[in-house]
C-alpha cells in the first residue's frame, strides 16, 4: 500500500514528524524543520546515526566536544551514539531535514 502524506498533517509545530513504522515496514524516520533563531534541541544521544540536512539558513552543531557551522546546502552526519545538539545561528528561520535511521524515534537527552 502506497501513502501521501502532507507535511503539514504531520505531529509538530516547528519540527513536522515522521516516524517510519507507523506506515508499514519502513526503516526511515525524520524531521521536517523550521527552527527560530537561537533556538534548537538540546543535548541529546541516538541508537543510530542522523543526517542533517540544511536547505535555509545556518546551524551550529555541537558534536561531541566539536562545534560545527552548517549553511544552507550543507549536510552534517552524526553517528550512532555521539551526544549532539544544534542552534540556529541564522538572523531567519533555518529549514532543514533531520533524517533518523530508524522506524521509530528514540532520543535520550543528557540536558534539561
Amino acid at each position: 500500500m502506497a501513502y501521501i502524506l502532507n507535511t503539514t498533517s504531520l505531529p509538530g509545530e516547528t519540527a513536522r514528524q515522521f516516524e517510519g513504522y507507523l506506515y508499514g515496514d519502513v526503516h526511515v524516520s525524520f524531521f521536517v524543520s523550521s527552527t527560530p533563531p537561537g533556538r534548537g534541541p538540546s543535548l541529546h544521544t541516538h541508537p543510530y546515526a542522523e543526517v542533517f540536512i540544511v536547505q535555509v539558513g545556518s546551524l551550529t552543531f555541537r558534536v561531541a566536544d566539536e562545534m560545527i557551522e552548517a549553511t544552507a546546502g550543507q549536510i552534517v552526519i552524526v553517528p550512532a551514539g555521539v551526544p549532539h545538539k544544534f542552534t540556529n545561528t541564522s538572523s531567519t528561520v533555518a529549514h532543514h531535514i533531520d533524517i533518523h535511521t530508524s522506524g521509530q524515534m528514540e532520543t535520550t537527552w543528557l540536558e534539561g
